[in-house]
């Protein structure tokens, strides 16, 4: 910080009560009231360098004592007594925290080179340029001060000329750094790191005023010079320098201290720069739960939406975890905030269209972000699943609104609900069928069945499907090995006996069928026994299970092969009662002493004896 010393009398104003005045052996004869106070000065020191009181004193007539009011002076009865010592040839110090109501007040009395050689706003405008806009951390400073005097800053130049000096020195190259800075990020020291950071810069603007902290990121993002995640971290530190932090405690509830707060957020929103990835998403979440209890306009409120759902997979679980301060929500964690943001991503995912080199890049990006984005909701709630007061409409409601492609697999929603399970005992028969048919027993690695089949606190019917996919898998695996070894027995002709070729086949029926019957009553008596003996434990809910489902297999297998031995025992029927009808036409046309009675019943016979070989002779022609 640099100052600048003028005068060398010392100080001999004094003050009595709202009085000001000075220590002379000559009688006060002017008088000039800003404000509250008075003060008795003296007509000759002032005069001459101040032009304004010139014309003034004109007007007042020829008496004694001339009173003026000077109540609309800029930066008041400090900046006139800083202006009123120096006619006094009295030390003052200036500096960049002081300059600015000084070179108004001065412009404003007219303390001007042309009222008299060496005056006062000369050498404020030398101590200005050589100075202050010089330094770097004097013309953020200066610029500062001139809130208190935003108009006759502004028809100064001194506004302008600030805010070209700090963008100038922003847009310096880290390397040719010279000046003091601040930066106190955790961990970094500049002992241990001797180069200058790309962001040396956004700490020191982000002591500015919000008005002014846009007017610099407005004029640094016009020339193109900076990468928008320099911008994008430059409103990062300005949030956190004055929004308050809603993770830890309930912030202030003033009026004035909710309206200034949203209008920060209202000008952050409006700053970030439209490239992806300009602000961390966890930024731009932490944004929208400030925005929330603020109450800002929905305007920023979709715009924040918007951001964060187009970089909602490079979240973490840590980013999305926020406490509920409404007092409508008895649950800790801001669970609907979660569902509105993926919400949003859900619906930019369907509109937007990636610049891909093929339709199947784009479809791979698509379904590779949406995975990622599955694993995170997952993640996200085995966390608010240990919530107590947590409702299981809102956990429902979170993990329904992901689409099917978002999960590979279903490990992650198990481990959620078995949580929820566990942190919720007293859940209603309803409620668990709610949470549980979320889950696709079919998507479980072989681990977690595992671990399904035992899980006390599941319904009896997730575990019954659990059971019915793993046997379906087993068999399905079962079959194809099968398949892919080869069989060479059935290349083998079977061995054929005389005797077996004589003599006619016997209707039997195979011992393996015949116990395959007594095993199916067996099975069924088994089923009931095992019920009423383990209905009461895991292990007898996942054997009782088990065994139904052998029950309706065997009685489907058990019926298929009852209706295979009615086929064949009727053709066997048929073929008897053929070879008998022909041997008894023989006997009759050999014998040649039937009458015509007896031709009759033959050929009746050979009629009744031809029509269950019809249908076999006709297959044979055909």
């Amino acid at each position: 910080m640099k100052f600048m010393k003028i005068g060398t009398k010392p100080d001999t104003f004094y003050a009595e009560e709202a009085t000001r005045t000075v220590i002379s052996d000559a009688p006060s004869d002017f008088v000039i009231q800003i404000n509250n106070i008075n003060y008795l000065l003296h007509t000759f020191p002032l005069l001459p360098k101040c032009g304004l009181l010139q014309r003034l004193c004109s007007h007042s007539g020829d008496s004694e004592k001339v009173s003026i009011e000077l109540h609309d002076i800029p930066g008041g009865e400090d900046a006139f007594e800083m202006c009123a010592k120096f006619c006094y040839g009295i030390t003052i110090n200036l500096s960049a925290y002081n300059f600015v109501p000084a070179f108004c007040a001065a412009k404003f009395l007219r303390m001007t080179e042309s009222v008299e050689k060496g005056n006062f706003v000369p050498k404020l405008e030398a101590f200005f340029n050589s100075c202050i806009l010089e330094g770097w951390k004097d013309s953020i400073t200066a610029l500062q001060t001139t809130v208190k005097f935003p108009e006759w800053s502004e028809n100064l130049g001194i506004i302008r000329k600030c805010i070209d000096s700090i963008v100038e020195k922003i847009h310096t190259p880290p390397a040719k750094v010279s000046w003091s800075y601040t930066y106190t990020r955790p961990g970094y020291t500049k002992k241990q790191h001797h180069s200058v950071p790309k962001d040396w810069w956004t700490e020191d603007i982000s002591d500015l005023d919000v008005d002014l902290f846009r007017c610099i990121i407005t004029a640094v993002r016009s020339t193109y010079m900076l990468p928008p995640q320099l911008i994008g971290e430059a409103l990062h530190v300005y949030a956190c320098c004055w929004l308050p932090d809603t993770t830890r405690t309930p912030p202030q509830t003033g009026e004035e201290f909710m309206e200034k707060n949203r209008r920060i957020v209202d000008s952050i929103v409006s700053m970030i720069p439209e490239d992806k990835g300009a602000v961390y998403v966890g930024f731009l979440l932490r944004l929208i739960v400030i925005a929330n209890y603020l109450g800002v306009s929905p305007v920023t409120k979709t715009e924040l939406l918007r951001r964060s759902g187009l970089q909602l997979e490079e979240a973490t679980v840590d980013d999305l975890i926020f406490p509920s301060h409404s007092p409508a929500d008895p649950e800790f964690y801001y669970i609907d905030l979660v569902l509105a943001v993926l919400e949003s991503f859900l619906v930019l995912s369907r509109r937007q269209c990636p610049a891909a080199a093929s339709e199947l890049n784009r479809s791979a990006q698509v379904l590779g972000t949406m995975r990622k984005v599955g694993k995170l909701i997952d993640s996200y709630l085995r966390v608010v699943a240990k919530d107590v007061n947590m409702p299981v409409s809102k956990v429902v409601s979170l993990a329904e609104a992901l689409p099917d492609i978002a999960r590979e697999d279903h490990d992650g929603i198990y481990k959620a609900i078995n949580i929820y399970l566990k942190e919720h005992g007293d859940l209603s028969k309803a409620d668990k069928k709610r949470l549980c048919r979320i889950l696709d027993c079919q998507k479980l690695s072989p681990e977690v069945r595992a671990h399904a089949v035992k899980n006390e606190r599941l319904p009896l019917r997730i575990v019954v499907q659990v059971l019915f996919f793993e046997q379906e898998r087993d068999r399905d695996s079962n079959s194809k090995t099968a398949a892919a070894t080869p069989d060479r027995r059935k290349h083998k002709p079977l061995p054929v006996t005389p005797s077996q070729s004589q003599e006619p086949r016997k209707q039997t029926v195979p011992a393996s069928r015949e116990s395959n019957s007594h095993s199916h009553d067996e099975v069924k008596f088994g089923a009931a026994n095992v019920h009423n003996k383990f209905s009461s434990s895991t292990t007898g809910k996942r054997d009782y299970a088990l065994l139904l489902m052998q029950n309706k297999r065997s009685d489907g297998m058990l019926a298929v092969e009852n209706e295979r031995k009615g086929v064949r025992s009727e053709t066997q029927q048929v073929d008897h009662q053929g070879h008998d009808t022909k041997r008894e036409i023989l006997r009759e046309g050999a014998s040649g002493s039937a009458g015509a009675g007896s031709k009759l019943d033959a050929k009746k016979m050979i009629q009744r004896g031809s029509r269950p070989d019809h249908g076999r002779d006709k297959g044979k022609d055909r």
